[in-house]
């Protein structure tokens, strides 16, 4: 009897509980989910604060440069009316607000289309020899050969050498008189190249460059790619009497797919961008054959005088803007081929 007595004021106590949920719940009928933000922060509270620090000093070091540099590009700004300081004198700030008159000078500039031009060839001709070496030669070292990873170790070594010591490295290489390419010229009869002091061969010169440069990441991501293919995928292909041709057109290239179009972007982005390579082997000479976009705005905030702050500035956010749109335009084009990174 004690027992039935002790479940029977259970069963209410629950029943009581449950009534008592059911009637708040049906109390605030109306009241909003919360959003999505919220539920982000309540459920991954700790990723998120782990990640604040990192956030926190990327929006120091990138963000406010960024914003700076658009209000710069909105003024008329340069070396002579700037808030500076000489010797115990201080001279305040005097330049005004001028709204779009820099980008409109800029696109209205006949000198900004050249570079433009000169600067899609350069990036266009780098990337896609980029990309078609690092897949020939991930395709060779992705097969089993004696001395395989001798032979990845020397591919690679590009990449571990800081830039400017590669382009110091290869300027010498270009020398007229002394370089390594015309003595071998030399030895073969023929008449030594101007190679940095003539136009055409100039823009090969740095052109030649990159590409050494940008090969080694290509080989990296190609063969990482190229191991993530199942091999029963050109068995299987091999057995049905697929030619290598064959097999590397309707599995390879597919199978690559994800990984190449993400490297390509990013060899857009920074071949675009390749200040390196173009200053410290040509200084976009000779004359200005092959300056590039980011070359000329660093020659208005630097070089010229007085230097015009506002319109480096304008380059720089028109610079931003290309490749923001180029960046968006490639990723419609991949969704609409299936393709999502």
């Amino acid at each position: 009897m004690a027992v039935e007595t002790s479940q029977s004021v259970t069963k209410a106590a629950g029943a009581e509980r449950a009534r008592g949920r059911g009637h708040r719940t049906a109390k605030n009928p109306g009241s909003p989910a919360p959003g999505r933000l919220r539920r982000a922060l309540s459920t991954h509270w700790y990723a998120w604060s782990m990640v604040a620090p990192v956030v926190a000093v990327i929006g120091v070091i990138i963000g406010y440069p960024l914003a700076r540099g658009v209000y710069l590009s909105l003024t008329d700004a340069n070396e002579a009316n700037v808030e500076r300081t000489i010797g115990v004198n201080h001279i305040p700030a005097t330049y005004k607000f001028v709204g779009l008159d820099n980008y409109t000078a800029v696109l209205t500039d006949e000198v900004f289309w050249n570079r433009l031009g000169w600067t899609l060839v350069w990036t266009v001709a780098c990337v896609a020899l980029s990309v078609s070496l690092g897949l020939a030669l991930a395709v060779m070292l992705n097969r089993n050969i004696k001395g395989r990873t001798l032979y990845r170790m020397a591919l690679v070594l590009p990449w571990a050498v800081p830039p400017f010591v590669s382009v110091f490295t290869w300027k010498l290489l270009y020398n007229e008189r002394s370089g390594l390419f015309n003595q071998l010229l030399a030895g073969g009869g023929i008449d030594g190249i101007s190679w940095l002091n003539d136009p055409p061969w100039a823009k090969v010169a740095v052109i030649a460059v990159n590409v050494w440069l940008g090969v080694p990441f290509m080989i990296l991501s190609m063969l990482g790619g190229l191991q993530s293919i199942p091999g029963e995928l050109y068995e299987a292909a091999e057995m049905d009497g697929a030619s290598a041709w064959q097999r590397f057109r309707h599995i390879t290239l597919p199978g690559l797919r994800p990984v190449s179009a993400t490297v390509t972007l990013l060899s857009c982005i920074w071949t675009f961008n390749m200040f390196p390579v173009i200053y410290l082997l040509t200084r976009g000479g000779p004359g200005d054959s092959t300056e590039i976009l980011v070359t000329y705005a660093y020659r208005l905030s630097f070089i010229v005088s007085p230097r015009d702050y506002a319109a480096s500035a304008a380059w720089g956010v028109v610079i931003l803007l290309l490749l923001s749109l180029f960046a968006v335009v490639y990723r419609r084009a991949l969704k609409k081929q299936g393709d999502m990174w």
